[in-house]
């Protein structure tokens, strides 16, 4: 008999072969499930290890968010809530909208910086009034003009210079949101989770944050959430972090988003006040910020072209001409920009510094300001609610990022947003502390918005067939780590082997391919990366320079058929490469056959659309795992 402990063995855990994570939840005894020498009939009594993959959205504004309530945004948390849930909801413009299926956890993300701003103005608050600024705001857009209000409010951003500076009133609005996820909230059936978004833009470099709590109302409720007005600083969120705990005894954690708009700030070589990166700052930036929003609306953020020259799909929906419109992009700004090479870069920090600022796990969300989770390609309502559907000419033409100084150079308009992300959650039960305690391990992944459910395992002794075994997952907690853990040394002479299965979304394409894309540090100290296809669908066989040929294409307009690509894929990789003295790091990507994008869906419904030239109609969308990092001696 083997006692197990969270689905991870004794022998495991003394060879040190077992599940090691910097989370002190992840081997957890339960008293009345594990009882020596006890033998049930059904073998899923004693069975710990996370069993389900839950799917939501952490990334979500609201009319309570500034940047979507003053600028045609008329729905609130409720509808947000109801919406996820899977209720049939009509947008802000007045079309229906519902989802294929209801997702299973939402946060609610609005921007602090004036949280509650349109709703303040649209119930002519008396607090709201009694300050000149507000009332100034509320008059223009009871005019009429609500644009010019939004740009009074642009500028107060600018300067850095809260208008309000009301704590009393961003407390009043942020309660509300608060309430309404406790109103929804269902344990097992839906969670929502509290958060907020921390809006920084130094210089009009992104660094914003999105805060999540593990916490319901009792914690939560009259906090004033960390805005920018506060600092642009995100140690200095840090902190709030951390006094937010010690006050409490709650759960919080941050997640970065878009580096690509932060023009190399994201994962720099130096922290915001200038001074180098060292061991006490790459500490908290992993226990404050353990993931990494790779793929959004706003551009995907796994790889670039310029980066990674032999990975033919590397550059999906890229962003790339600059920041939030002051500054053009450079070249020597991407490896501090995107996960692949920061993750490469955080191995090289490890070695120096002895702990690594960039060991992030990876998930995907939205960023919609529609209060609309929409992330198919079938039923994308925009980035903002002046771009849904039935505005079809701004839908297409909105100006997202173009200061008039800059002009075309740095224009980013809607029909280059992409409908992503979607974050999947491993976890035993639909809970605000087991969707969290998922994050918090990272035993999560992202994708561009399929629900296609991707496992991974590494460990020294897997072999091909255990793949096709039903008891997969639970053969892979035993020996060997899941996504976002630590792989241990493992015997002299040996490499790593990986199990990964994959499995189409029921609603969605069939899979073209499972890769496994690896980073390390060579032995002149330089971060390496490299993808490997390490399963495929059909009868395809490598070139002789080892690139796999396409899957095939049946994309003709708006529609696609699944006679290519395989419903499920299983793949068993050993390293060819490995070198133990290396530290590495494991994620996986999966990516589906190609598929229509959102605008050949828009073409098809409204017809003659003269899109532009460079518009994509046809994608290959994907799933990036959490990684695996190895590092010798550990």
């Amino acid at each position: 008999m083997r006692l197990v402990l969270a689905g991870v063995s004794l022998t495991a855990l003394m060879t040190g072969a077992g599940l090691a994570q910097s989370y002190v939840g992840d081997v957890a005894i339960d008293p009345e499930g594990v009882r020596l020498g006890a033998q049930h009939y059904s073998p899923f009594v004693d069975q710990s290890f996370p069993n389900r993959v839950f799917w939501g959205d952490t990334h979500l504004h609201t009319s309570y968010s500034t940047d979507a309530g003053m600028v045609g945004n008329a729905l609130g948390p409720d509808e947000a809530f109801r919406f996820a849930r899977g209720e049939k909801v009509r947008a802000s413009l007045g079309d229906y909208a519902q989802l294929v299926r209801p997702l299973d956890f939402l946060v609610v993300a609005d921007h602090a910086e004036n949280l509650g701003l349109a709703p303040m103005i649209s119930e002519s608050n008396p607090q709201l009034l009694a300050n000149s600024w507000g009332r100034q705001v509320h008059d223009l857009v009871k005019a009429g003009d609500p644009l010019s209000a939004y740009v009074l409010w642009g500028e107060s951003m600018m300067v850095n210079t809260d208008p309000l500076d009301d704590d009393d009133l961003t407390r009043t609005f942020y309660n509300r949101i608060v309430d309404t996820a406790e109103y929804y909230n269902e344990p097992g059936v839906f969670t929502a989770l509290n958060g907020f978004e921390w809006t920084s833009v130094t210089n009009a470099n992104n660094l914003h944050r999105v805060v999540m709590f593990r916490d319901g109302a009792d914690k939560v409720a009259d906090i004033v959430p960390f805005s920018n007005y506060d600092s642009s600083d995100p140690e200095d969120l840090w902190d709030w972090m951390e006094a937010y705990e010690a006050r409490t005894g709650g759960k919080v954690m941050a997640f970065p988003h878009n580096g690509n708009l932060s023009n190399g700030l994201m994962f720099d070589d130096a922290r915001a006040n200038g001074e180098p990166l060292d061991a006490a700052y790459a500490e908290r930036r992993m226990r404050w910020e353990p993931l990494y929003e790779v793929t959004q609306i706003k551009g995907d953020g796994e790889a670039h072209p310029m980066l990674s020259p032999n990975d033919e799909f590397a550059g999906y929906g890229t962003w790339d001409r600059g920041n939030f419109g002051t500054e053009l992009k450079t070249p020597e700004m991407l490896p501090r920009e995107y996960a692949r090479d920061a993750l490469a870069r955080g191995l090289k920090y490890e070695e120096e510094i002895g702990v690594n600022p960039f060991k992030f796990g990876m998930i995907g969300s939205t960023d919609s300001h529609t209060s609309l989770a929409t992330a198919r390609e079938d039923n994308y309502f925009g980035k903002a609610s002046m771009a849904e559907p039935s505005a079809i000419e701004d839908r297409i033409s909105e100006n997202l990022i173009q200061p008039d100084f800059l002009g075309d150079e740095i224009t980013v308009k809607h029909y280059e947003t992409i409908a992503s992300g979607l974050a999947a959650a491993w976890a035993r039960e639909n809970t605000r502390e087991a969707i969290w305690d998922a994050f918090k391990r990272k035993e999560v992944y992202a994708t561009t918005g399929p629900r296609m459910t991707v496992r991974v395992f590494a460990g020294w002794d897997f072999e091909p067939e255990e793949v096709h075994r039903p008891d997969f997952a639970a053969e892979g907690y035993a020996r060997g780590v899941p996504m976002g853990a630590d792989l241990f040394d493992g015997p002299e002479g040996s490499a790593p082997s990986f199990m990964v299965r994959a499995l189409r979304d029921p609603d969605g394409a069939n899979l073209d391919r499972i890769q496994i894309v690896k980073g390390w540090v060579d032995a002149n100290g330089e971060p390496q990366t490299k993808v490997f296809d390490a399963a495929w669908a059909g009868d395809r066989a490598p070139n002789a320079d080892g690139i796999l040929p396409p899957v095939g294409n049946t994309v003709s307009g708006a529609d696609y058929t699944n006679t290519i690509g395989s419903a499920a894929l299983g793949a068993h990789w050993v390293d060819p490469e490995f070198d133990p003295t290396h530290r590495v790091y494991y994620y996986v990507r999966v990516l589906e056959i190609p598929t229509p994008t959102w605008l050949a869906y828009d073409e098809a419904f409204y017809g003659n659309l003269e899109l532009p030239e460079d518009a994509v109609m046809v994608h290959q969308e994907r799933a990036y795992t959490s990684p695996i990092w190895y590092a010798p001696g550990r």
